[in-house]
């Protein structure tokens, strides 16, 4: 597995992992999923160079559809949810509900919950632009504070 950080300027540095299949997660510098290297793990600057660049562009307000080669890895029902969270608007929320059912399973919205929060490639994955249905900011796995400065930078930049 290859890995590298990049510096986001607003919610500290990433580190990203990823192999010949694409991209594979992306660890936030806190939080509840914080990263663990390991010993076949390779730091690979030039592996995640239009990542970088991606990212970068998206935290300067410049980019807000990402381009790259994905691997997450889940269940078919996580898989399901992470392709719909990839299909909401930049700077445009939904609820769990509504992800629900646009998954097919109108009545899974706590299971929808649990797969964003399993989701391996946040913000290019953007599960921060999930809520609760009264509007509430919930569960991120780089913590409230992140999602907050995410929602705004998006709404500021829309």
């Amino acid at each position: 597995m290859n890995y590298d950080d990049v510096e986001t300027g607003l919610i500290g540095a990433l580190t990203l992992a990823g192999d010949e299949a694409g991209l594979r997660h992306i660890f936030f510098p806190q939080g509840k999923k914080l990263v663990f290297l390991r010993d076949d793990w390779k730091r690979t600057p030039e592996f995640f160079k239009s990542a970088k660049a991606q990212l970068r562009a998206y935290f300067n307000g410049e980019l807000t559809r990402f381009e790259l080669s994905l691997a997450p890895v889940g269940t078919p029902f996580q898989q399901k949810v992470w392709n719909a969270l990839q299909k909401i608007p930049y700077g445009k929320l939904v609820t769990y509900q509504m992800i629900a059912e646009a998954v097919g399973s109108p009545k899974a919205a706590r299971a929808v919950g649990g797969a964003a929060g399993n989701n391996p490639i946040p913000i290019i994955v953007p599960c921060h632009r999930v809520i609760g249905s009264n509007g509430a900011l919930t569960g991120f796995g780089g913590g409230l504070a992140a999602k907050r400065r995410l929602i705004q930078l998006e709404r500021t930049q829309r």
